[in-house]
């Protein structure tokens, strides 16, 4: 499938350097830990997933999400706009595992990103299918595209900023029914409240 996106990938990340990332692991777990966030457990997630970042609505949400993937010791990717990723600060997020999406050129970004998942173990892809923190209508399906080409289930996250509580789904398998499928995954963001509510489009007509 061709799609308008291209990505950089920078192989020799942070996870390259496992006493580093354990220090990481360490630290980030300790910080949310002590700003009253109750982290979940890894042990039923599966070694490879794409995880939905959701309900997307603040720039703490990657901060917490990305403290949250070193805390269950998975090798981290996420992806942002291609904007953010120049000068030194463009080199930090890659060295962390950012991915830099270009959507004004056409390129096999799905497959690209499926190849990715290939060639790394435990590997975790967080991507926020909202594509922004602003107010958007719905979800992109990017996330589900990437998990259905690589062989890997969806594991969604929560972050319910009312009760400080961070939680992983079930590993959901895609069908092929795009849309049944991102209701049954939407479905778990029913009772979730973001940092941001007025923003929030996770689940459809909440209240």
């Amino acid at each position: 499938m061709l799609v308008t996106e291209v990505a950089i990938v920078q192989r020799k990340t942070i996870c390259s350097y496992p006493w580093l990332l354990n220090l990481v692991r360490c630290v980030s777990g300790k910080i949310l830990t002590l700003r009253g966030w109750q982290l979940p457990s890894a042990a039923a997630t599966p070694a490879k997933y794409v995880l939905i970042l959701a309900p997307h609505t603040s720039n703490w949400d990657f901060f917490i999400m990305v403290g949250v993937a070193s805390a269950l010791g998975r090798q981290i990717r996420f992806m942002g706009k291609h904007q953010l990723f120049v000068g030194p600060l463009g080199m930090l997020l890659r060295w962390l595992g950012g991915v830099a999406v270009e959507r004004s050129r056409q390129h096999n970004f799905v497959a690209q990103m499926a190849g990715v998942f290939g060639d790394t173990d435990g590997m975790v892809l967080i991507i926020a299918p909202e594509g922004t923190r602003s107010k958007v209508a719905r979800w992109k399906g990017g996330y589900y595209h990437i998990a259905a080409a690589a062989g890997v289930p969806i594991v969604a996250t929560a972050l319910d900023y009312a009760k400080k509580t961070i939680s992983l789904s079930a590993p959901y398998f895609p069908s092929g029914d795009y849309g049944e499928d991102q209701r049954q995954i939407q479905a778990f963001y029913q009772n979730i409240t973001a940092k941001h509510p007025h923003l929030d489009c996770s689940f459809p007509n909440k209240t």
